[in-house]
């Protein structure tokens, strides 16, 4: 029986299996396709109440295992990714719309978080302090007790994955909100690993659901600590609701990211870099390449070969045939991106290749001679496009790269890297790439931004630990001491 086969499923906690909840039921749509491939619960006030009461009571059993069994759950739980890759892939290409290359990815990523995740554990749980005092004086690192994971549908595994993996390796319950529109290669695909796993019921409850969901998350009394990756403006929201009630919140957000080609650069490697920074996972990645600035010694030729790059692309149902860009997630986002590309060729820029679409398939896009006021160069498009720009000096090039609200992702492409690396200097973003493009992840590696990108990096390592344990002070004397009174 497959994984993910609706029969398999046995989870105690229901909310937005395969049956619908207390917020009813939504189809899960194939975007290439427009079929509708299952319907999944949707999660509401009620049920994010009831999964973070079990998920309380549940956390503190889980918390209090030895170690090496809370690292147990994490490795078999990355092993069953490897394991049942394929039907997880299955879900990522027809229910996200991603190419299998970028589906294999996913799933790869999934099993490593895991077993990153599993090494966390039997990290030292705190440190010895000085003390002026004749006492034990320590910190130790606590579970934060109950985490909300609010994941996009762009990414939905990876972007899912990395938070889950981590919090509940240091002892947290977890409730995991995946966008609706993804909640099966996001949502049930987890819950049915750690399922598998070993993880105990409760620890990790699936509520799936739009804004109202998340809301319900971010203000339940019980949830001490939010995980987001989203837009900015959504962002923004879930921010200022977790500052009302004093609870964190780690936001990944959205990125207007630059590539900067200098004069130096193998332009015969850039072409490919640039077309795979904009117009990987039809460029609905936070990451992805959103402005290209070029010297204008080889402006015009980088902007012709691109174009040649674009229109030789193949664009199609992933599932059906080899493609190398598949669906955009729903009609919504793909009259947005038409709508930032048309306003730019209104406004003056130059339509050098793409701009048009069928259904939901929109062809790459290159924009030249783009200004200032572009709205496809100004904004982040989330969609397959490429604006380009030139410059004449460095000095220029780290100007416009800096005239951006957002600072995630950072590419520079050129043949001298110390050059490339002083550059990246004077460009504040929370990922650097010299000599690639912006879009790329490890397990290993901290990851965010700065700016209107976000609250800064997470995610690897000592990262993870600081986002989702408290750390207590702790002191032991051998005797009580005496006061004035």
């Amino acid at each position: 029986m497959s994984l993910l086969d609706p029969a398999a499923w046995t989870g105690t906690i229901n909310i937005g299996g395969w049956t619908a909840s207390h917020g009813g039921a939504a189809d899960v749509v194939e975007p290439a396709t427009g079929a509708v491939l299952e319907r999944v619960g949707i999660a509401d006030e009620a049920d994010v109440a009831a999964a973070s009461a079990t998920g309380a009571d549940a956390q503190r059993a889980w918390a209090e295992l030895p170690y090496t069994e809370r690292a147990a759950v994490l490795r078999r739980a990355g092993d069953l990714f490897a394991e049942h890759a394929a039907d997880v892939q299955h879900w990522l290409i027809r229910e996200a719309g991603s190419i299998p290359g970028k589906a294999a990815f996913e799933t790869d990523v999934a099993a490593q978080e895991c077993y990153e995740a599993a090494a966390l554990v039997s990290r030292p749980a705190g440190q010895i302090l000085q003390s002026a005092e004749p006492r034990l004086s320590m910190a130790k690192r606590v579970p934060a007790g109950v985490v909300g994971v609010i994941a996009p549908f762009n990414a939905p595994l990876i972007l899912a994955i990395r938070s889950v993996a981590p919090a509940l390796a240091l002892g947290n319950a977890v409730l995991l909100k995946p966008d609706p529109r993804t909640a099966v290669c996001a949502g049930v695909s987890i819950m049915r690993v750690f399922e598998e796993a070993g993880l105990p019921a409760g620890v990790l409850s699936l509520v799936p659901g739009g804004a109202q969901t998340g809301g319900a998350i971010v203000e339940d009394p019980r949830v001490r600590v939010i995980s987001f990756t989203g837009s900015t403006a959504a962002g923004r929201k879930v921010g200022e609701a977790a500052a009302r009630h004093l609870k964190r919140a780690h936001l990944e957000l959205g990125g207007n990211s630059a590539m900067l080609v200098l004069p130096d650069a193998d332009l015969d490697a850039a072409i490919s870099t640039a077309a795979w920074g904009s117009f990987f996972h039809q460029g609905q990645i936070c990451m992805t390449t959103g402005r290209h600035l070029v010297h204008e010694r080889v402006y015009d030729e980088y902007v012709e070969r691109l174009a040649a790059k674009a229109d030789g692309m193949t664009v199609g149902d992933p599932a059906a045939g080899e493609v190398a860009m598949g669906p955009i997630i729903d009609a919504g986002q793909r009259d947005k991106i038409h709508g930032l590309v048309t306003g730019s060729v209104d406004g003056g820029a130059r339509l050098a290749a793409g701009g048009t679409y069928e259904e939901l398939f929109y062809r790459p896009t290159v924009l030249a001679d783009v200004g200032d006021d572009a709205p496809a160069y100004a904004q982040e498009v989330f969609g397959p496009v490429a604006p380009v720009r030139a410059f004449s000096s460095v000095d220029e090039a780290i100007a416009l790269a800096n005239d951006s609200e957002y600072g995630l992702s950072l590419g520079i492409l050129t043949s001298d890297v110390m050059r490339g690396l002083e550059i990246a200097e004077k460009i504040p973003t929370g990922i650097v790439h010299i000599n690639d493009q912006t879009v790329s992840d490890e397990a290993v590696a901290p990851f965010g931004g700065v700016r209107a990108s976000g609250t800064g990096s997470r995610f690897g390592g000592e990262a993870n630990i600081d986002a989702f344990t408290e750390t207590r002070w702790i002191t032991a004397r051998g005797a009580q001491p005496g006061y004035p009174f």
